[in-house]
């Protein structure tokens, strides 16, 4: 969406920036109050806390499935209200993002199977994504089990299913016209994005993260970076997903 974002109070003339703050009301008096005095521009990444240590602190008191549950509130919310568009700027795909969107996928799993039920590797990875999803930091590939790859993968697909719908929002504000090259891995993007969650996600994470990767190449590349657009077509180009089978077999031929 297009808004004013830097906001003058009309009541005491206070000036802010609401694409830093996300606040509608005065910093300096509370009024609610305000004229925009700049030209509208493309924003749709609204300022919102990303904070797990509520749940971390009832580690110790509360079930893994009520620990799971809260989690996924506080995920669903964060990627609810995250964009990549600020004040007319692309931003990159993050890691706090994607932990968040990945910690609500395994969060989901976990918290529909019974405590006694759960395997002992399922719930240490989740114990180690609510550790750390809200700073920033994302368990590498090799250490995500079996059972939840097809949740990483699920998550890493809608992650760039948004990323990508905000890149085109960028594009088109910026009214850019695309190469034939730049518009078709764009649209090979796409494919693969729509290919994975086809899969359910069930494909080896070590796939999922050459997904995101080859994403924030072609983000780097269509704002200039021709090396990174280079590396985005051959990431797309070699991208081959298989399903997976029961036991966990993934990989591209």
């Amino acid at each position: 969406m297009k808004i004013r974002g830097e906001r003058e109070c009309k009541e005491c003339g206070t000036r802010w920036s609401y694409y830093e703050t996300g606040s509608i009301d005065c910093p300096g008096c509370g009024s609610l109050h305000s004229v925009g005095v700049d030209e509208r521009t493309e924003h749709t990444d609204l300022q919102v806390a990303f904070d797990l240590t509520p749940v971390r602190n009832d580690v110790d008191d509360a079930s893994t499935s009520e620990l799971a549950e809260r989690a996924r509130e506080r995920c669903r919310e964060y990627v609810r209200r995250r964009g990549f568009v600020n004040a007319g700027n692309l931003q990159t795909l993050d890691d706090t993002y994607l932990a968040a969107m990945e910690l609500l996928h395994v969060a989901d799993v976990v918290a529909r199977v019974i405590d006694p039920e759960r395997d002992d590797r399922e719930e240490l990875y989740f114990l180690s994504l609510l550790r750390d999803a809200d700073t920033g930091e994302r368990p590498p590939a090799t250490d995500v089990p079996v059972s939840l790859a097809s949740a990483r993968g699920l998550a890493y697909a809608n992650a760039v299913r948004e990323y990508r719908r905000d890149l085109r929002t960028w594009i088109e504000e910026r009214d850019r016209e695309l190469t034939t090259a730049e518009r078709a891995a764009l649209e090979t993007l796409g494919e693969h994005v729509k290919r994975l969650r086809m899969l359910d996600g069930d494909v080896d994470p070590e796939i999922a993260e050459r997904l995101v990767e080859a994403t924030r190449n072609l983000a780097n590349g269509l704002r200039g970076d021709e090396i990174a657009f280079t590396r985005a077509q051959e990431g797309l180009e070699n991208l081959e997903f298989d399903g997976g089978e029961a036991g966990g077999r993934f990989g591209g031929d």
